[in-house]
């Protein structure tokens, strides 16, 4: 088994007075592909920005190497969650600039390189995402899973050990979720990274190594393992008919 890179411990996750979810307790391992599944309220996005870093948990900790991120001081989280890359749902392109200059940005701010390496750099990034000859395209000419891929290929630009992903397959057709999902498991095969996302989309929990389900009654964890061992022997019937492809 591979060392864990990521891990959440004893974490309680609230909104308000509101808990959201309490007593989480899983880890990602290095390399591997992470799904956090649960119905809309559970808390995902919640907990998917406290293990990023940007939400404190109300009790517990997210350990990246080993180190508590949020027992730590700001100067020393911000550190850590350099080695992170994010696709958030919602985190659009600035529609200004082209796919090469979207990506180029974080590079452009948080590298050395100097102009014509960084648009090697970006260039490239795209490429893995499916996106090459796209370079000079604004977000508005391409489609919506090309725009997702640039997304990816941003967040990828600094060579994230953790790559964290938002419903990355949200409001597309089966063919365009198909082609980001094969674009977050070629960053994960060209990087190295470890991939932790939130979704619903069965066919992308599928390609997971892990899944952990979030209960909306419970509010906790009520299911974690590799997601072809609980479509077969979980016994939660909920958690079984989700992976069954019987509800989306």
């Amino acid at each position: 088994m591979a060392p864990a890179i990521l891990e959440a411990r004893g974490l309680l996750i609230t909104s308000g007075s509101r808990v959201l979810q309490h007593h989480l307790d899983f880890e990602a391992e290095r390399g591997s592909v992470l799904a956090i599944v649960g119905e809309e309220g559970c808390g995902k996005r919640a907990l998917l920005r406290t293990m990023i870093g940007l939400e404190r948990p109300a009790e517990g900790d997210v350990y990246y190497e080993g180190e508590a991120l949020w027992a730590a001081s700001d100067a020393d989280r911000l550190r850590r969650m350099a080695h992170f890359g994010t696709q958030l749902a919602g985190g659009a392109l600035l529609s200004s600039k082209t796919l090469l200059e979207n990506v180029s940005l974080p590079l452009e701010a948080h590298s050395p390189l100097g102009g014509r390496d960084i648009r090697s750099v970006a260039r490239l990034k795209l490429a893995v995402m499916g996106l090459a000859g796209y370079e000079s395209h604004f977000p508005g000419e391409v489609d919506e899973q090309q725009r997702v891929a640039a997304a990816l290929a941003r967040a990828t630009a600094l060579d994230p050990d953790v790559l964290f992903c938002e419903r990355p397959t949200a409001g597309l057709d089966p063919r365009a979720a198909r082609f980001v999902s094969d674009a977050i498991l070629r960053a994960r095969d060209t990087l190295g990274a470890t991939v932790v996302m939130v979704t619903n989309d069965v066919g992308l929990v599928m390609t997971a190594d892990e899944a952990v389900f979030l209960g909306l009654e419970t509010r906790s964890m009520k299911a974690r393992g590799k997601p072809t061992d609980l479509r077969d022997h979980t016994a939660d019937p909920e958690v079984r008919a989700f992976l069954s492809g019987a509800r989306a």
